[in-house]
């Protein structure tokens, strides 16, 4: 006799489904690669010790990668057609917090807009304000609004669903306006993990954070133990090469590793 259970997942899950969906669609490059981060923590660390407005290590990546991108611009910019793309000015980067509705901890999305120009410190109270913050009564009307409107959604068959995706992808402007150019998502911050997720993503460009974690490295032809950082980047190779590509994740690499704007940030 068989022992199982069916339960029923929320539905913002079926919008997770139909971006993954789309997502597979395109043609991004996936680069796993690791960071010794262990000055740049350090430098956070006593930064944090002698300022009264502390940042945070995830606030900080966002910092370095929007400022990297943008002297790599053509990485983050959308197709148009077959053969031409658009650059925006911006590095706006979509990341995931959980905000208090009603009391309930849900996971929205928030863009930080900007990004290559916003110190850490801003961008740390960004994500602080927007995690913490309660729901106003005119964003509970809004949200209840909001949830018919998803309801709607929700309801439609997949074809309709996807194709509302579609439309938006194949309008960067719209989707630049809704959801930025970047995506950031960080599971390295829910717990440990010895190694890489690969994320799908409908962005240019998507970066998966995993966790830091002990290794031997050889420094200076020594051996010592360092704090290192996974992760994963994905690039979509329809708008840019590989030659350009390893030339970006060289700078991102060497901006990571030594700490870029951690002395400069302030509000």
């Amino acid at each position: 006799m068989l022992n199982y259970k069916i339960s029923r997942f929320p539905d913002s899950r079926i919008a997770s489904i139909d971006i993954c969906e789309i997502g597979k669609q395109k043609h991004h490059v996936a680069g796993l690669i690791e960071f010794d981060v262990t000055d740049s923590r350090k430098k956070i660390r006593e930064y944090n010790k002698s300022h009264s407005n502390k940042i945070s290590f995830n606030a900080w990546m966002i910092s370095v990668i929007g400022h990297t991108l943008k002297k790599h611009e053509t990485i983050s910019s959308y197709l148009i057609g077959r053969n031409r793309q658009i650059i925006f000015n911006d590095i706006n980067i979509s990341v995931v917090v959980e905000k208090n509705i009603n009391g309930t901890k849900v996971p929205i999305p928030l863009v930080i807009e900007k990004a290559n120009e916003a110190s850490i410190d801003l961008i740390t109270k960004r994500i602080e304000d927007a995690r913490n913050a309660e729901l106003t009564e005119n964003e509970i009307v809004f949200h209840r609004k909001t949830q018919r409107l998803e309801k709607l959604y929700y309801s439609l068959p997949n074809f309709l669903r996807r194709y509302f995706w579609r439309y938006i992808m194949k309008h960067p402007k719209l989707a630049f306006k809704k959801m930025g150019n970047v995506a950031f998502t960080s599971l390295g911050a829910s717990g440990k993990a010895n190694g890489w997720f690969i994320p799908i993503s409908v962005h240019p460009v998507c970066f998966g954070v995993s966790s830091i974690t002990k290794a031997a490295c050889v420094v200076d032809n020594k051996i010592d133990i360092r704090d290192i950082l996974k992760m994963t980047v994905l690039i979509d190779h329809d708008v840019i090469d590989g030659a350009p590509m390893a030339r970006f994740v060289s700078d991102l690499t060497q901006n990571i590793e030594t700490g870029l704007n951690i002395k400069a940030s302030e509000l």
